[in-house]
């Protein structure tokens, strides 16, 4: 007989095993185990016969171990210990002392809008914690269940199966311009003048992407005098020119403010999208990630956001 075939003892017997023992009662073992008296009796009688060994045997000084018993305690008292570790909860992930690295796949706008936050969040609660932000791209979802990248954020298409995700906010589009801009100092932007001005362009990203898709859908053709790969330059370029740039709201308010933008209404029918955090479902109870994530819906989370937060993983 192969060892996949050799019939394994129920856990109720190694631990009525392990009681005889310890107690040399049947009693006793039964009262432990919160059973009968004959019950116990019956499940002795299954191990004697598993084990093809009388195993304990009645005496004056009560239920003595055979030698096969006193050979088999440590192998059955080890099974037990394994299985007791394997049936304890998951330990507590404590950011205060914690030592460990986490790898944010996100976007370059969110390198700007988010990421500082969190980075001053994680500081004063974590300080052993380390954050990397890594690019979102054609790996990310691989990252993400290979374990080699914590959370994503942002928008990210095509997380399905085996993904959960948790709404953080929602965007729309906002246009900005320099406060100086000789034809937009009324704050109005009609998309006559949209079409008129001359404009840089976000020329990266899923927003590009929807932006990209409106423009042609619209037959809306912008003077681009300039494509920027990202947002480092943005706010220098708009605010000594008279280009427009559109993006969505959040990165483009947290510009506007660190140049002196001036933060027009869109005139497109962009659709709006939500900004979401993702994670693979083999590191949904992990305690590690989950506070990571609850860090992210604490500091990130607007009101309106679905705050049940989380999507059953894709079949």
């Amino acid at each position: 007989m192969s060892t996949e075939d050799i019939p394994l003892p129920d856990l109720k017997l190694l631990r009525l095993f392990e009681l005889l023992y310890a107690t040399g009662s049947v009693t006793r073992a039964a009262e432990q185990l919160g059973q009968s008296q004959p019950t116990v009796s019956i499940w002795l009688a299954r191990l004697r016969e598993l084990l093809h060994d009388p195993l304990f045997v009645r005496t004056p000084a009560g239920m003595q171990p055979t030698p096969r018993a006193q050979a088999l305690i440590g192998t059955v008292r080890d099974a037990l210990a394994c299985v007791r570790r394997l049936a304890e909860t998951a330990p507590d992930f404590d950011p205060a002392q914690a030592k460990r690295r986490f790898r944010i796949c996100m976007t370059d706008a969110s390198h700007v809008t988010l990421l500082p936050q969190m980075l001053a969040h994680v500081r004063a609660v974590a300080p052993g914690v380390r954050l990397e932000a890594a690019r979102i791209d054609a790996d990310t979802a691989r990252a993400l269940e290979a374990g080699d990248a914590d959370l994503a954020i942002g928008l990210v298409p095509g997380l399905e199966a085996g993904f959960y995700q948790q709404t953080l906010f929602a965007q729309d589009w906002v246009c900005l311009a320099n406060r100086r801009h000789p034809r937009l100092a009324d704050g109005r932007l009609t998309l006559r003048r949209y079409e008129a001005e001359p404009h840089v362009a976000i020329a990266a990203g899923t927003g590009y992407q929807l932006l990209a898709a409106v423009l042609k859908e619209r037959q809306i053709t912008r003077d681009v005098h300039l494509e920027l790969p990202g947002f480092l330059g943005l706010p220098a370029i708009v605010s000594t020119t008279d280009l427009v740039a559109t993006l969505p709201r959040h990165i483009g308010e947290t510009l506007a403010r660190t140049a002196d933008l001036l933060v027009l209404k869109c005139p497109l029918p962009l659709p709006g999208f939500e900004v979401k955090q993702h994670w693979h479902a083999r590191f949904h109870h992990d305690a590690a990630n989950r506070w990571l994530r609850g860090v992210c819906a604490a500091l990130f989370m607007r009101e309106g956001a679905d705050r049940k937060g989380t999507a059953r993983p894709g079949k």
